[in-house]
């Protein structure tokens, strides 16, 4: 039976190409792990260098930083999305450029609110382990039922997004960028209490990797979509911080 959710259909494909190969030659949890741990050091490095060079007042490489790490991260995750067995390269590549682009990013909220970034990063760690351990107990799982509400919810998200920045493009401003109201700030909890849940979905994908026998190479595909969840719950989290610093300060 083919599953319904097309990243598990991938699984599924990938586990029947290589049925005949080897146990060794298939994906495990450890082995993910440790790709999704490489795939942070080269993000954090990457990042490291930009923020260095804009905290040294080179403030002229912000923009620069932010198209080459947001568009050149894009196009290497959506060639990883539809292509997984090219994660194996394309996965280091997009770590390194979404690094440039929140390197750029973490140093502008860092100008403007000294520390916060540092307590972006502990609380999307803490937020992540938190998440971890409520599915490692079962407290949360990832039930098809959830899948369709988280699905739904990424969607909706994904839309506002789009719709907000379409509008902004024609001087309409929904008050939701930039915004510390109390209720930008409310979107702001909801959008990232489901990034922080989308972790569920990531952890259940790699635990059906390992069941199915997907190949080796699908460790870094896996480590590739946690990467992607962990920078989004991290921008939403800073997002946050700034706008609750900048009520206090009013």
């Amino acid at each position: 039976m083919r599953s319904s959710n097309p990243m598990l259909a991938r699984f599924a494909d990938a586990a029947r190409a290589t049925v005949s190969g080897s146990r060794s030659e298939t994906m495990t949890v450890t082995g993910t792990a440790t790709k999704a741990l490489m795939l942070l050091a080269v993000l954090s490095f990457s990042a490291a260098l930009v923020w260095q060079k804009v905290a040294s007042g080179r403030t002229d490489l912000v923009m620069p930083a932010m198209l080459v790490g947001g568009i050149g991260g894009f196009i290497f995750a959506m060639i990883a999305i539809f292509k997984p067995q090219t994660a194996p390269w394309t996965a280091p590549i997009y770590a390194a450029l979404e690094g440039i682009l929140l390197g750029a990013i973490s140093a502008v909220y860092n100008a403007q609110y000294a520390g916060l970034p540092q307590q972006a990063v502990m609380l999307t760690i803490g937020v992540a382990a938190g998440v971890f351990a409520l599915y490692h107990f079962r407290v949360i799982r990832a039930t098809a039922g959830f899948k369709r509400m988280m699905f739904s919810a990424i969607v909706g998200i994904g839309l506002f997004y789009i719709g907000s920045m379409v509008l902004g493009l024609f001087g309409v401003n929904i008050g939701y960028f930039g915004s510390t109201s109390m209720l930008s700030i409310g979107i702001n909890v909801v959008i990232a209490g489901v990034a922080a849940l989308s972790l569920v979905l990531d952890f259940d994908r790699i635990e059906e990797g390992v069941r199915m026998g997907a190949p080796k190479s699908m460790e870094w595909f896996s480590a590739f979509g946690l990467m992607v969840t962990l920078i989004w719950l991290y921008l939403e989290l800073l997002r946050l911080l700034s706008r609750l610093q900048g009520r206090s300060d009013d």
